[in-house]
C-alpha cells in the first residue's frame, strides 16, 4: 500500500478509466490504490502494512466479483471490518447492501456524491476506531472520553438526518423521565430497572439510530412516504445498528454496549409482535428498547420531519394511548400519559 500521509482508498474496477476518474475525484484528500478484480484486491489487501480507509468496489469483473471479494471478507477477522461502498451500474441496492456493503453509489456517479459518501464512511470508521480502542483502556479517563465521543457520534447521525439537533437530547429526557417515575410510583418494572443501571440506559438512548449512517442519503432524505423496497432498506437500521455497537466491545462483559446493543436492534419492536426486525412480542422485547421506542416515537410524532409536519401535542398523546398493549407496553404506556405534562415541557424546552 502507498506510503502517504492522506487516507488510503483500495478502488477495485476491471475498467481502468474508472478507476482514473475516482482517483482525479478523490486525490486532494485521499491515497488512491487500483485493483483491477476481486483476486487483486485481497493480494494488495494481505500485503498490506496498512489496510485502506474504505474500499470502493465493483460488483461485475472477471476472474472474482465483488459479492465473492467481500464475502471473503467478512469472513476474515483482520478484513472484515474495512467498509465497502459498492460504486457500479447495477441498480439492487437492497442486495448490495443485505451482502454488507455500507453503501452504494449508482453509475455514472456525481462527484460529489462519491467525496461525501466516502467521507461520510471514513468518519464512521475512525469513530468505530477510536471508540474500541477507548473501551478497551477500561479507565476513568477513557470512559469520559468515551461518553463525548459517543454524543459526538450520536449528533454526527442526527445531523446526517436533517434533525434540529435536539432529537438526541429529547429522547434521552423523556428515557430519564419515565424511568425515574417508574421508580418513585414502585411500578412492577422498579426492581428491574435498578439492576440494569437506569442511567445508564438513557446514556444508551444516544446511540438508538447509529444504524442510519448506512442507510443512502435518497432514502433516508426522502420528503415523502418510503415505497416497499426502499422501507426494507429503512428497516436494516435496526440490524446496523446492533453491528456497529457490536463492534465497540465485548457486549456480554459491559452493561452500556449491552443496552445500547437492545435498543438499537429492538427500539421498532412492537409489543403485539408486529414490529421488526425480529417480530418479537412483549417482555420478550427488552425493557430498555420498550422504553427507547415511546420516547422515539413520542418525539418523531412532535417534532417536523423531512417527510411530515409536527402532530399537534394532545394528537400525539392521543397515538401514544391508542398504541397501550399493541405497539407499546402498556404499563410503560400508562407512566407516560400520567407524566404526559413533563414530556410537553421537554418537547419545547429542547428545539
Amino acid at each position: 500500500m502507498a506510503d502517504n500521509t492522506k487516507p488510503v482508498v483500495l478502488v477495485v474496477d476491471d475498467v481502468e478509466m474508472n478507476t482514473m476518474i475516482l482517483e482525479e475525484i478523490l486525490k486532494d484528500s485521499y491515497t488512491v490504490v487500483p485493483a483491477a478484480n476481486g483476486v487483486e484486491a485481497l493480494d494488495v489487501l494481505r500485503g498490506a502494512e496498512v489496510f485502506p480507509k474504505i474500499i470502493l468496489l465493483d460488483v461485475f469483473m472477471p476472474e472474482m466479483n465483488g459479492y465473492q471479494m467481500l464475502e471473503i471478507m467478512k469472513a476474515d477477522e483482520a478484513l472484515k471490518r474495512i467498509p465497502v461502498i459498492f460504486i457500479t451500474t447495477s441498480d439492487s441496492e437492497s442486495e448490495a447492501l443485505s451482502a454488507g456493503a455500507v453503501d452504494f453509489i449508482n453509475k455514472p456517479f456525481l462527484p460529489e456524491i462519491v467525496k461525501l459518501r466516502v467521507k461520510n464512511q471514513i468518519e464512521l470508521k475512525n469513530y468505530s476506531d477510536s471508540l474500541e480502542e477507548m473501551v478497551a483502556e477500561k479507565t476513568a479517563e477513557a470512559t469520559a472520553i468515551l461518553d463525548n465521543a459517543l454524543q459526538g457520534l450520536a449528533n454526527v447521525i442526527e445531523h446526517r438526518d436533517l434533525e434540529s439537533g435536539s432529537h438526541v437530547k429529547r429522547t434521552q429526557m423523556y428515557c430519564r423521565t419515565l424511568i425515574e417515575y417508574l421508580l418513585e410510583s414502585g411500578s412492577a418494572y422498579a426492581a428491574e430497572l435498578r439492576s440494569l443501571e437506569p442511567e445508564t440506559i438513557v446514556k444508551a438512548m444516544a446511540l438508538h439510530d447509529v444504524g442510519k449512517i448506512a442507510i443512502p442519503d435518497k432514502i433516508l432524505l426522502k420528503p415523502g412516504k418510503l415505497d416497499p423496497d426502499e422501507f426494507e432498506i429503512m428497516k436494516t437500521h435496526t440490524t446496523r445498528g446492533k453491528e456497529i455497537v457490536g463492534e465497540l466491545g465485548d457486549v456480554t462483559n459491559s452493561l452500556y454496549l449491552r443496552h445500547c446493543e437492545d435498543i438499537c436492534y429492538g427500539h421498532h419492536e412492537r409489543f403485539d409482535g408486529k414490529g421488526y426486525p425480529r417480530g418479537i412480542a412483549g417482555t420478550g422485547i427488552p425493557l430498555a428498547a420498550r422504553i427507547a421506542s415511546l420516547a422515539d416515537v413520542f418525539d418523531a410524532l412532535v417534532c417536523a420531519r423531512v417527510y411530515k409536519a409536527a402532530f399537534p401535542y394532545e394528537e400525539a398523546i392521543g397515538i401514544i394511548s391508542a398504541g397501550g398493549g399493541t405497539q407499546f407496553d402498556p404499563v410503560l404506556t400508562a407512566a407516560v400519559l400520567a407524566i404526559q405534562d413533563t414530556y410537553k415541557d421537554i418537547s419545547r424546552q429542547y428545539q
